[in-house]
């Protein structure tokens, strides 16, 4: 019987995706760094990427609840979720550390 996938499976899903391109790598290490806020149009100067690319993915990374928006306009400033980043760290570490079995499943 077919199992369902658990939150906790989703929500690596959700993060890995997050995670799965260069820019956004570059854009959590920087404000992880930073331990601040940064603008969107502070970003586009130090990346490869113009600033619909940029802003798409800011998106992802705020879809997955890693980063945080504050809105002065014209502006948008970005953070870490500091709570959330610390809940992706637990279920990507478990998933890392997760032991491996003897048992052989596939051949």
């Amino acid at each position: 019987m077919k199992q369902k996938f658990n939150s906790d499976v989703l929500e690596m899903a959700r993060i890995a995706k997050a995670l799965s391109h260069p820019v956004r790598i570059y854009i959590i290490r920087k404000l992880i760094k930073m331990d601040a806020c940064c603008y969107s149009g502070d970003l586009v100067e130090e990346l490869p990427v113009g600033r619909s690319t940029l802003s798409q993915h800011l998106k992802e990374l705020k879809y997955a609840g890693l980063i945080q928006g504050e809105i002065n306009p014209p502006f948008i400033k970005y953070c870490i979720n500091r709570e959330n980043w610390e809940k992706a760290k637990a279920l990507l570490s478990e998933l890392i550390n997760q032991p491996q079995t003897t048992e052989i499943y596939c051949k």
